[in-house]
């Protein structure tokens, strides 16, 4: 109530009483929320220069992301991250008011240090973390929204044979460890660690972390040396060189940013630290610290090998921007064109007396390369007939990228799966799956358990593949050629193999054999000495496919491990469905590992007449092997409009 004039009433209105409720009750929200988000661990995000932090649980692995052994394909099945877990924390704190000196330390009683480190991004990268070295066999799908992938890189698998009939588990450990060896780095990482040995940079800060690590000992020797009367000189040194750095840190978080004499402030520390040594202690409150030095070093460096190796997982799964830029150029052109870009149906698309060759990407530049250096190779181009199978989305710019582009006397013909009808496929709508890639890690069976494992890239048919005999149902005879593949010879000679009977002609890999797989495998009876076989260029004999029902065959393994159309399983099926009915092709029809293994020799890819770039660093990448990515780009043609307005060729 308040007096108005002449000593008379009145209220207050109700819209205004409500108002001044709901700031009430706004400032009372928000005097709750700020030591709440101060409790969550939001005040994390600014970084200590004391290497003093707090760290909640890692939450547990979402298959949604890809971990350092991944599978990195498009139809895994993902699971959801469970909630973090509180910690309990135990601080212990030592002040000194009058020299303004405070020591903290934090023992976490479970979790791992959080390295500073608290943004958003932490707990990705804590997931990323527990998928972890100890798994027999881990997959993962990097399927997350807003990431347009390039194509699938490998599916990483990891396979003990410890025993001919040992169960596939699947297990986490709470803490990684990075592995000394490189090989164990392979084997955890893949190709991540291979690029991280050329493109490794000179540290930027290696001086402030040297000091930081001195400061650190410094304070673990403080609090034991301040209680001795005899050593005050000696107190007095080591207070004032904490002080000195602190001040430092303030300032400088980078070499550039050191003030000029700090070698010299180094080397002073360094001798106090060392008559700090030479003095009896309790030695129990100095371990402790310096086991926390320890244990905190050891986590943030694990975490930024685990960060590092997400963020190029991420880089290779994403489209560059000039393809990006290609392919809305071509599809908006398509929609705009005048031009009839429907061309009726080529009487060479179902001649079975031409040489048919199958792709299926969802990459018009990589496609174009490989029908181009096909084409370029070949001493008749009139009996080549290219068919192009892709999705809906990628469909339109295929179409006017080819109508656009002629190839000698080639015929090219785009068809998008998913407006296919198969009768085995009736009332089920066509997914494109592009060529499955796997990261194979093991030990051989005939080795000790302590012996390093031995890593391999495979890449097999996807479930697509196996749609082909009913897809090209009026040809004979196909070769199936990756979109990562260039052809650097004429392929007619493959045209007159006789492959005696067999189903399948592909190059072989020797260097795995299905008897070092049986873990995984399972009993079956099939040849243990068998190589695995390769895809980039097949040689598909489909009426003897079609007599003995390989497409069948595929889908009752299938079956038997649940009926999922991608990782082990798929693997699994792919091996065991063309069991004696794979012709081995020479190796010079498919030289393997430009994508993933810095060590094949130039002379070698020169002497190939078919580079299979598969791996995780395809030639289109920035992230792509520089020595071999020569032999792809001279495929692309430098004066196209398209290419030259995308900055593709710079």
């Amino acid at each position: 109530m308040k007096s108005g004039i002449g000593g008379s009433t009145y209220s207050l209105p109700a819209k205004r009483r409500w108002r001044l409720v709901i700031g009430v009750l706004v400032l009372v929200m928000l005097s709750m929320l700020v030591p709440f988000v101060f409790l969550l661990g939001f005040h994390n995000t600014f970084h200590s220069t004391g290497y003093v932090s707090e760290q909640n649980s890692p939450t547990d692995a979402s298959k949604n992301f890809p971990g350092e052994i991944e599978k990195e394909m498009t139809n895994a099945d993902a699971e959801d991250a469970s909630k973090k877990a509180p910690q309990e924390i135990e601080k212990e704190t030592v002040d000194f008011d009058d020299e303004n000196i405070r020591i903290s330390s934090t023992e976490v009683k479970e979790g791992t240090f959080d390295s500073g480190v608290g943004d958003a991004s932490n707990n990705v990268l804590r997931a990323f973390e527990k998928e972890t070295i100890s798994s027999r066999i881990v997959q993962h799908s990097p399927q997350s929204e807003g990431i347009s992938k390039s194509r699938d890189p490998p599916r990483p698998i990891i396979i003990e044979n410890s025993t001919p009939t040992s169960e596939i588990q699947v297990t986490n450990n709470e803490k990684g460890v990075i592995e000394e060896s490189e090989k164990s780095c392979e084997v955890k990482y893949g190709s991540y660690c291979l690029w991280r040995q050329v493109h490794r940079e000179e540290m930027k800060d290696a001086m402030v972390k040297k000091l930081k690590d001195q400061l650190f000992v410094a304070r673990a020797y403080y609090p034991s040396v301040a209680k001795l009367p005899k050593h005050d000189k000696l107190t007095r040194e080591l207070k004032q060189n904490i002080q000195e750095l602190e001040r430092i840190f303030s300032e400088a978080s980078t070499d550039a940013d050191l003030p000029p004499e700090i070698d010299k402030k180094s080397r002073k520390m360094e001798a106090v630290i060392e008559k700090s040594k030479a003095v009896v202690l309790d030695c129990a409150n100095v371990e402790k610290k310096l086991r926390q030095l320890v244990d905190l070093t050891e986590d943030e460096a694990n975490f930024h090998m685990k960060q590092s190796a997400f963020l190029f997982q991420i880089s290779i799964q994403t489209i560059p921007k000039s393809h990006h830029c290609l392919f809305m150029r071509l599809t908006v052109e398509y929609f705009k064109t005048t031009d009839n870009v429907e061309v009726l149906l080529d009487e060479k698309y179902m001649n079975p007396d031409l040489y048919h060759y199958v792709l299926l990407s969802r990459n018009v530049l990589a496609t174009s390369t490989v029908i181009n250096s096909t084409v370029i190779h070949a001493k008749d181009t009139s009996r080549q007939v290219f068919h192009v199978l892709t999705d809906k989305q990628n469909y339109f710019a295929m179409k006017l990228w080819f109508y656009k582009n002629k190839f000698k006397e080639a015929a090219v013909q785009v068809l998008n799966i998913e407006d296919l009808e198969l009768a085995s496929q009736a009332n089920v709508s066509l997914q494109l799956s592009l060529p499955d890639e796997f990261r194979i890690s093991f030990r051989p069976a005939d080795s000790s358990p302590t012996s390093p494992m031995k890593t391999e890239y495979l890449s097999l048919f996807s479930h697509s593949h196996y749609l082909l005999p009913e897809i090209f149902h009026y040809l004979k005879k196909i070769v199936v050629l990756d979109d990562d593949v260039v052809v650097k010879q004429d392929l007619s000679a493959i045209w007159n193999l006789n492959m005696k009977g067999k189903v399948n002609g592909a190059v072989q890999s020797c260097r795995v054999r299905l008897g070092q797989l049986k873990g995984y495998l399972g009993m079956n009876d099939y040849d243990e000495n068998s190589c695995v076989w390769m895809s980039g260029l097949n040689i598909i004999d489909l009426v003897r496919w079609r007599e003995l029902n390989i497409t069948g065959t595929y889908q009752n393994l299938l079956l038997k491990k649940g009926g999922k159309q991608s990782g082990p399983a798929s693997l699994r099926a792919n091996l065991l469905s063309f069991e004696n009915q794979l012709y081995p092709l020479n190796n010079m029809w498919g030289l393997s590992g430009l994508g993933h293994d810095y060590g094949v020799d130039i002379s070698t890819v020169d002497n190939a007449s078919v580079l299979h770039y598969n791996g995780n660093m395809k030639p289109w990448l920035e992230l792509g092997i520089r020595k071999y990515k020569s032999y792809w780009k001279q495929y692309l043609n430098s004066d196209d409009l398209y290419l030259s307005q995308c900055n593709i060729n710079s």
